[in-house]
């Protein structure tokens, strides 16, 4: 293992990462760079420097960064201009988290000098994808470290015997389990294991943490004017926000009217089935708000052919592929379509449900002087619907005369 001189850690200060510094430093006896992302988990990170230094790393080895601009800006924002949800209900959250974390960690690989980087990804999940290939697509001749696929230490009870062995401290002692493993960032937090592994379980009231229960919600709506330039949300009710901020906002006001709670079971690209819960308020509202403005700016076709290549942008999110060429030219053509998606979608929250109310935008392609139902004035000639109408039964009427119906 010594071919290893130093390695960037992906480091949370938890217990499975805290095990890892330790075990890299006795396998692979190399220098140790820990990186911490501050994705808007809503955690204090200045304990991961303290523990990072009780480990013995040197200050100047340690990587603590807020991360959440970047995230919002240049992750979840092209991703929800593209409408993407996996199999028809998971919006991403924590996929889309790991080519940040992956691209940041290749960074600081690059300026300390490290060969090799690591994580505490299982590997039995998606994350041990989504990271070494996203390492791999940013520097090809990275040395990846994955204990998981190493060590033996394969249960919570070993590594809390590794770490009372080696003088680790951990938070959660012997016998006190947390009873899921969450992740967290300013997109979502999501819930798995313990009693949710079992999918007739219905998930306990006090496991979830952003949103109270549509029957708890508040018995009056709450509207919202979101302002889109650019497929993107720059103002909420006319203040003029951040990406983080936005983000943040939609959350706080998802979270207290029941918006965005999810129970899925969902295919891993690893091969398995996976249950997990999700609360994601913030880009329940982005999505449906987003159709909303383009369903008013968008031409017919184009918007069609968006939403055919959707369930293939988010498959790619979804399994690792970020950095990989066809997300990139996807990209460009859903970016390339967002230049006139600008305007204002006036959303109501109640009670779990996002509904909207108002749509207006000066790229609007909707014309209420060809769609009304009163006298059009000859903006909309009638007739013509009749040639049309036989052109497009050529075909069937031709096969139904040959008696193939």
């Amino acid at each position: 293992m010594s071919d290893v001189k130093k390695v960037v850690l992906a480091y949370s200060g938890g217990l499975d990462t805290s095990v890892i510094l330790k075990w890299l430093q006795d396998v692979y006896q190399c220098e140790i760079v820990t990186f911490t992302a501050d994705l808007g988990q809503g955690e204090e990170l200045e304990p991961a420097r303290h523990k990072a230094l009780l480990a013995g790393i040197n200050p100047d080895n340690i990587f603590i960064e807020d991360l959440r601009e970047e995230f919002v800006r240049d992750f979840v924002f092209p991703m929800f201009r593209a409408n993407a949800i996996y199999e028809g209900e998971y919006l991403l959250g924590t996929s889309i988290a790991r080519p940040l974390i992956a691209k940041r960690q290749i960074e600081i690989a690059v300026q300390t000098g490290a060969d090799a980087v690591s994580h505490g990804a299982t590997g039995k999940g998606n994350d041990q994808v989504r990271f070494e290939l996203g390492a791999y697509a940013l520097k090809p001749d990275i040395r990846i470290i994955a204990p998981w696929r190493e060590w033996d230490l394969l249960s919570r009870e070993k590594l809390l015997a590794y770490a009372e062995q080696h003088g680790i401290p951990v938070e959660m002692k012997r016998g006190v389990q947390s009873p899921y493993s969450m992740d967290a960032n300013l997109l979502h937090i999501s819930y798995e294991g313990g009693v949710l592994e079992d999918p007739w379980n219905e998930p306990e009231e006090i496991m979830w943490r952003w949103s109270v229960s549509p029957e708890q919600a508040p018995d009056q709506p709450l509207y919202l004017d979101l302002e889109y330039q650019g497929g993107d949300i720059v103002a909420i009710d006319g203040e003029a926000l951040t990406p983080a901020a936005v983000l943040t906002r939609l959350n706080q006001l998802g979270g207290e009217h029941g918006v965005g709670r999810l129970d899925l079971v969902e295919n891993r690209y690893v091969g398995m089935k996976s249950r997990g819960c999700y609360e994601t308020p913030g880009g329940t509202i982005m999505l449906k708000a987003h159709r909303a403005m383009e369903s008013l700016t968008l031409d017919r076709e184009a918007a069609h052919l968006k939403d055919d290549l959707m369930p293939r942008y988010a498959s790619l999110v979804y399994n690792g592929y970020w950095w990989s060429p066809e997300r990139k030219l996807l990209q460009t053509l859903i970016d390339a379509s967002q230049s006139q998606v600008n305007g204002v979608v006036r959303i109501k929250l109640y009670k779990g449900n996002v509904i909207v109310a108002g749509r207006q935008s000066n790229d609007s392609l909707f014309d209420m002087n060809i769609a009304t139902f009163e006298d059009d004035a000859g903006a909309y000639d009638q007739k013509d619907a009749g040639g049309f109408i036989k052109l497009n039964a050529l075909r069937m009427r031709i096969a139904a005369l040959k008696g193939r119906r």
